[in-house]
């Protein structure tokens, strides 16, 4: 009999809500759903690729507005992606892969063309099965200069790179490489490659995208004594390579024979004695016009090239001198796995910490100017270009 009569005062209750919801409802203008634009462009705004180790399949790029410190949104990746920003700043090209059921199935490989004023998936392009599925790095996918081409890496483990016409939004060829891996562009008709042996392998194209010619330079990284991060920091067709002791050396591809600078180092012969060098997945950032490339540096032993920088080192590439040294500590920082600055002329300096803390900082002073808890758990940081 309680039962029922529970029964009844609950029935009562909502119908009771049921009708003054109707009756509200009757009165009130229905909502309208609406999707906002994205904030105008402005060169603060951070795209950060978030690949879960605990989810690949489900990978993202966080978009956030270092201006109005406010996350903007953010675009899907699928599998592992590799993602880049046109140099207008309209386009992001997402390399990644699907599978039919999640994690196993079918396989598709495709870029999807997105919209940065929506964040909408515009359009695709299906591409081998076989982009490579790696720690996210900026030269995994890739745009020429004049952004007419799109190169994307593939490892099966055959290495070699496809070359996308974006205009026609057509894959127009495959490059073999030859065990060589990533995609650093020379202008609009080239491309380089790493090799294992510490060399590069550079392939020429022609009008179409095919591969005119190729060239293979001499070893410029020691890899067996002293390793180079593969995440370069670039000035126009010039690359700046930070090796895992500390030392810097720049690399032209753009003319028929590749041109190397002379190898500077980071440190002093006391710093190198007490153990400190570069660390962390993307341990470099480049302010082209103020010529300064800022480090993230630990005291560590070989083996701890991935540990996070507990300190940002600032250089400037013309006079190779340290101007600035920055204690991440002193202003409650955790250590930062990657860094990248903007470029204007009022710079941002970005971090990324290992829980996915997004430090934004002055670039020309080293002070804290925000931290956004947990952007997800991040490999890698790129803004536009």
């Amino acid at each position: 009999m309680k039962r029922k009569r529970l029964a009844a005062a609950m029935g009562a209750v909502f119908y009771g809500l049921l009708a003054c919801h109707m009756h509200a409802g009757a009165a009130e203008k229905p909502e309208e759903l609406t999707v906002a634009k994205v904030p105008p462009y402005n060169p603060h705004r951070v795209f950060v690729t978030d690949v879960s180790f605990a989810s690949m399949t489900d990978a993202r790029v966080h978009v956030f507005d270092g201006d109005t410190k406010r996350f903007v949104g953010e675009i899907d990746g699928g599998f592992a992606p590799g993602f880049t920003i046109s140099p207008d700043h309209k386009t992001s090209y997402v390399a990644t892969t699907y599978f039919a059921r999640g994690s196993h199935g079918a396989r598709t490989d495709v870029v999807e063309i997105i919209d940065n004023t929506t964040l909408d998936v515009t359009g695709e392009i299906v591409i081998p099965a076989k982009h490579g599925q790696t720690v996210p790095t900026p030269y995994s996918t890739i745009l020429s200069a004049d952004a007419s081409r799109l190169f994307v890496s593939n490892i099966t483990p055959s290495t070699s790179v496809t070359v996308i016409d974006t205009a026609t939004k057509t894959v127009v060829g495959e490059i073999d490489t030859d065990g060589c891996v990533l995609a650093y562009p020379s202008g609009n008709d080239r491309f380089t490659s790493l090799c294992e042996s510490g060399k590069a392998l550079t392939v020429k194209l022609d009008a179409t995208g095919k591969e005119a010619s190729r060239k293979l330079s001499d070893a410029f990284i020691d890899v067996d004594h002293d390793p180079a991060f593969i995440n370069a920091v670039r000035d126009g067709n010039k690359y700046l390579f930070t090796t895992f002791h500390g030392n810097v050396r720049s690399a032209d591809f753009s003319g028929d024979a590749p041109m190397f600078g002379t190898s500077w180092s980071l440190l002093s012969d006391q710093e190198r004695k007490a153990g400190w060098r570069p660390g962390g997945l993307q341990q470099t950032a480049l302010h082209v016009a103020s010529h300064r490339l800022y480090v993230a540096m630990h005291k560590g032993a070989d083996g701890s090239h991935k540990d996070p920088g507990t300190e940002i080192w600032v250089f400037d590439t013309e006079s190779k001198k340290r101007i600035a040294r920055w204690d991440l500590a002193k202003q409650k920082i955790d250590p930062l796995l990657a860094i990248q600055v903007s470029t204007d002329d009022k710079p941002v300096l970005y971090g990324l910490t290992p829980t996915s803390d997004l430090v934004m900082m002055d670039a020309t002073t080293g002070k804290k100017q925000h931290v956004e808890k947990q952007m997800g758990t991040t490999s890698t940081l790129l803004l536009n270009p």
